[in-house]
């Protein structure tokens, strides 16, 4: 089993994004991030759907990001 994100992971991502706002560089790796903190969410939650759902949403978004980058 995975195990939660931590409150610095969480806060590492958010300053992240926070540095991304006005940049007009990939996304891709700030949503592959953002998917694996989702991900082990759900993982850490099996029986909340919404989580795995939302984690899964997440995962397809860095995933297609991923592919228009190449």
């Amino acid at each position: 089993m995975s195990r939660k994100p931590s409150i610095s992971e969480i806060g590492a991502f958010l300053g992240h994004l926070k540095a991304s706002r006005n940049s007009d560089s990939d996304k891709g790796p700030l949503l592959a991030e953002k998917a694996d903190l989702l991900e082990r969410i759900a993982e850490a939650n099996p029986d909340d759907r919404d989580a795995a759902q939302v984690a899964h949403e997440a995962r397809a978004a860095a995933d297609r990001a991923h592919r228009n980058s190449e």
